[in-house]
């Protein structure tokens, strides 16, 4: 009998996982995946970020954004402590260079396509922008945002320049930096919405005093200098970028009223049907 009672206490405090609600606050919004000075101490990351945001940001949000190309100023060599390990042609380092900034867009569009803003689809854009001569960076600062946002359809374009795409190696320390200059800009009167410049580094240090020990970990460190460490240091950064741009309600209202009139016609139409 007492089994029974105990096991009925069980089963009614028991959580039913089917009626948990969806739609509720959500927590941390503004500061998940934003890193504290705490943060870069214990990882050792000297990077910052420097954000500018126009005073009108809240009623001059942009509901449809389009993410240029984005350009890289580095010298599209794989290069440890500032020295090029690599000596790629011509050919090859526009390959290169295009590949780095075009990383680093895609990570800051992935961010971008989370928030209240409708993206422009990123292979449309750059057909577009084929179709219209667009192919290097000089060409395309040469085109004024207005007539950007008359050929994309959308209220803001976002630029940007890879600056520091690095890796840094000494034996018990391995690093990759990258970082980058973002800008939001109207398409309506080009006025400057919202910057970001900076950079983070993804540090990796492994502390050794016997010479065994730091042979091993001089040989762990080097193995951080991967590709999918340098991806997370692109994602890092992309995303304390997109962090910083503040979340409008007003969009989120225009969009929610967006969804409800597009529900009445499509109601009305099979209505009529």
């Amino acid at each position: 009998m007492v089994s029974g009672v105990a096991l009925s206490g069980c089963a009614s405090t028991r959580t039913n996982y089917d009626d948990r609600p969806f739609f509720r606050d959500e927590q941390g919004l503004e500061t998940h995946g934003r890193k504290t000075w705490f943060d870069h101490l214990v990882e050792l990351d000297p990077g910052a970020l420097k954000t500018h945001l126009a005073a009108d940001y809240d009623q001059a949000a942009p509901e449809k954004i389009a993410v240029l190309p984005f350009s890289d100023h580095g010298n599209a060599q794989y290069v440890v402590d500032k020295i090029p390990l690599t000596h790629r042609t011509d050919g090859e380092q526009a390959d290169w260079a295009w590949t780095d900034a075009n990383r680093m867009r895609r990570a800051v569009i992935g961010y971008l396509a989370s928030r209240e803003f409708v993206e422009a689809n990123i292979i449309q854009v750059d057909e577009i922008l084929k179709e219209h001569g667009i192919d290097t960076e000089k060409k395309l600062d040469q085109v004024p945002a207005q007539t950007l946002g008359k050929w994309l359809g959308v209220d803001a374009v976002v630029y940007g320049d890879v600056l520091h795409y690095d890796a840094y190696y000494a034996f018990l320390v391995s690093a990759w930096q990258v970082g980058a200059d973002v800008k939001m800009v109207s398409t309506h009167n080009g006025e400057e919405l919202f910057s970001a410049d900076g950079s983070r580094y993804s540090v990796n240090f492994m502390p050794a005093f016997d010479p065994m020990d730091i042979a091993i970990n001089s040989g762990l460190s080097l193995l951080e200098l991967r590709d999918v460490t340098l991806a997370r240091a692109e994602e890092e950064d992309a995303r304390e970028i997109v962090l910083r741009i503040p979340r409008s309600e007003k969009l989120k209202s225009e969009l929610i009223e967006q969804a409800r009139h597009q529900e009445e016609i499509e109601a009305d139409a099979r209505d009529i049907r």
